[in-house]
């Protein structure tokens, strides 16, 4: 099998999974990047067979050009893969080119578009709120008329809170339009109170079914962290509600992906769950390795494992509760990182530098830690997040 990865250096942290694939007998590891080949380090220079350097990894067609060598020269590529957002569609553009299994460009509608998605979870049978595409001004009329004041405004196309807005009153419409490109197809829909985001997450195997499954809770709301630049932090939980998993497999079963991780996000609204988003990939950031701290396994070799047809890895431990929390350089903390790595020395998995990329949403240092209860966990969000 030739495997190729799209961006193997980039994160940092995503580079075990070129690296465990690359373990695989079976499999033949290509890389397509926009970084020297002298600063890919060791690990990863031996386990890519063949790295293929472009200018600039946002030129598709530069990329496709890459592809189509790697292709004459070490034959058909069987997967193509870079688990990050941010390459979703060049992904799914070579896979279209060069009749990769996987989700094509056609089948991104679905797992892009919020409307769209909105579409498969009404077919799942999961609560969703009323929505609209805005398009125009006179759909935004519209909206006010049928869905009515608060409403939430996102780009259609988009990620987590970016571009977000919240809309109470015809003030804030005048906001909005002051601010809207006019370009950028928007979707209204109504204001969940909710406070509570509780996602339904995991990995699928070649045949559609779930063989890792996990739930991830928001301390702040994306939106509270855009708007009010809380230090974000969330928590893996010890095992998944049940209402939730059925949710979740229904929503994974209609959107029929195969092979590949799956975050959706929900409100917790009482003892129900309303759909927010399916994201057709991994929680960014170190949430993978926030997974295996919480129940001790490694979800990098996981997947060369599925990939290659194989069982994946016995669950032997009990699982534990995972928090990741950040911190701010602008912040003045109470307690030192000395402090906390002393204060919660047997609980401290990582603490690590985040990307600049991704600081000014996520924070600058990240800290994850585990415990065996929800009160502990409560705890050191305290303790961690206190400032002077």
């Amino acid at each position: 099998m030739n495997y190729l990865v799209i961006s193997p250096y980039y994160p940092e942290n995503f580079q075990p999974f070129t690296i465990e694939l690359a373990k695989k007998e079976g499999v033949k590891v290509l890389g397509i990047g926009q970084e020297p080949y002298d600063q890919l380090g060791e690990p990863l220079q031996n386990a890519i067979t063949e790295y293929f350097r472009v200018e600039n990894l946002e030129d598709i067609e530069e990329v496709k050009r890459a592809t189509a060598f790697l292709f004459y020269k070490h034959g058909t590529i069987d997967r193509v893969e870079s688990h990050n957002e941010h390459w979703l569609e060049t992904d799914a553009a070579l896979r279209s080119q060069f009749n990769i299994f996987g989700p094509k460009s056609e089948d991104l509608t679905k797992t892009k578009l919020k409307s769209e998605m909105k579409t498969y979870f009404k077919k799942a049978g999961v609560p969703v709120v009323p929505g609209q595409v805005i398009t125009s001004e006179q759909d935004v009329q519209k909206a006010i008329a049928d869905i009515g004041f608060p409403m939430i405004a996102k780009p259609d196309n988009g990620v987590g809170a970016a571009a977000t807005y919240k809309l109470e009153s015809l003030a804030d419409i005048d906001q909005f339009f002051a601010e809207w490109d006019r370009q950028t197809a928007y979707f209204f829909e109504q204001f969940v109170t909710s406070n509570e985001i509780i996602t339904y997450d995991g990995l699928i195997d070649h045949h559609g079914n779930v063989v890792y499954e996990a739930s991830l809770e928001y301390v702040y709301t994306p939106l509270q962290l855009v708007l009010e630049q809380k230090d974000n932090a969330y928590f893996i939980h010890d095992k998944v509600n049940k209402k939730l998993r059925q949710y979740g497999q229904n929503i994974i079963k209609t959107f029929g992906m195969k092979e590949r991780f799956f975050h959706i996000e929900f409100f917790r609204d009482g003892d129900d769950y309303i759909a927010i988003e399916y994201n057709n990939r991994p929680a960014g950031g170190f949430t993978i390795d926030a997974y295996n701290y919480a129940h001790s396994i490694d979800l990098y070799r996981d997947y060369a494992s599925i990939v290659e047809g194989e069982a994946i890895s016995e669950r032997r431990y009990k699982p534990q509760f995972s928090l990741t929390i950040s911190r701010r350089d602008q912040n003045h903390y109470v307690y030192s990182e000395e402090e906390i790595k002393h204060h919660y020395k047997d609980h401290v998995k990582m603490t690590c530098r985040m990307p600049e990329a991704f600081a000014a949403l996520q924070g600058n240092m990240i800290y994850i830690l585990t415990a065996d209860n929800i009160k502990t966990i409560n705890e050191m969000v305290k303790y961690i997040g206190k400032t002077k």
